[in-house]
């Protein structure tokens, strides 16, 4: 196994848009998944996602305590470009919620990566069944697509 390069970083741009590659991402969604422990994830807002959803104005998230489905609402967001639910990409229990977040949601949009939404405790086999794209390669790619299809639908702009 070879020596990282430093000069890499875990962040870098895809059409302008902020990624980190630290994450994880769902195929399809506007959710990074950090993995804090094996056990344990943080969800967020990446900042594509943020950009096609609009400003935020409001967000609800489900209870600590929640079971939460993959592919299933852990909560719901309102922007000016898109009303609708958060999926989970992957089954457990939410242990936190970030209050702070749902006070001034803001923020999300400020620091997407430094702000998260939920904490879940992984179901057994849930990060394994999840179909998270994470490494460098694969999420430049993912990112790259979806910048371009993007563009062609009109949703960002050149």
């Amino acid at each position: 196994m070879g020596v990282p390069d430093p000069t890499l970083g875990v962040e870098g741009t895809v059409g302008g848009f902020a990624v980190r590659f630290d994450r994880s991402y769902p195929p399809d969604g506007d959710l990074w998944v950090e993995r804090l422990v094996p056990e344990e994830v943080a969800l967020g807002l990446h900042p594509l996602g943020l950009e096609t959803s609009g400003t935020l104005a409001e967000l609800a998230l489900v209870e600590p305590g929640t079971e939460l489905v993959a592919g299933e609402p852990f909560g719901s967001l309102e922007a000016e470009k898109f009303v609708g639910p958060l999926l989970a990409p992957l089954d457990g229990v939410v242990t936190a919620v970030n209050h702070a977040a749902l006070a001034d949601p803001g923020a999300v949009q400020a620091d997407p990566f430094g702000v998260w939404l939920v904490r879940v405790a992984l179901a057994p086999g849930a990060w394994e069944r999840a179909g998270l794209v994470g490494g460098r390669d694969a999420i430049l790619s993912l990112f790259e697509a979806r910048v371009a299809d993007y563009r062609l639908r009109g949703v960002l702009a050149e």
